[in-house]
């Protein structure tokens, strides 16, 4: 963010899910909750992103969420999220919010399992932070 000359501010606390604060050109500021995988994670979960609070609706509030193995970075508004993601409906995550970016098949002859982005959310990834410009 800072590479591209973004105006990025740290909270020194995580209370609201605000890793970074961004003050757009215009002087409007948009809060971001960073949500990563690392390539280490198992087979087949390397852009699942489970178990997150985000309970109602926030103006100027987005999600980057990055799959390191995968190198996709997909970039959404808080109403995007509510749209996109299942919410648990019971169990101990029950009310908290999973979004699954990836598709995953076996590979050859029953090889080692292919992951790649998942065409139905193609339209949130993005190359660079120009969202929030």
């Amino acid at each position: 963010m800072l590479k591209e000359g973004l105006d990025v501010f740290i909270p020194l606390v995580d209370d609201y899910g605000i890793d970074a604060v961004i003050r757009r050109p215009s002087g409007d500021f948009v809060e971001v909750q960073i949500k990563a995988r690392s390539t280490d994670v198992i087979p087949g979960d390397a852009a699942l992103f489970a178990a997150i609070v985000h309970a109602t609706l926030r103006e100027n509030y987005y999600f980057v969420f990055y799959s390191e193995r995968m190198g996709t970075m997909w970039i959404l508004s808080s109403e995007e999220f509510i749209r996109e993601a299942v919410q648990n409906k019971a169990g101990k995550n029950i009310g908290k919010r999973s979004l699954w970016f990836n598709l995953k098949r076996k590979g050859p002859n029953g090889g080692d399992l292919i992951e790649r982005p998942n065409p139905k959310f193609n339209k949130y990834i993005q190359k660079d932070f120009s969202r929030f410009k």
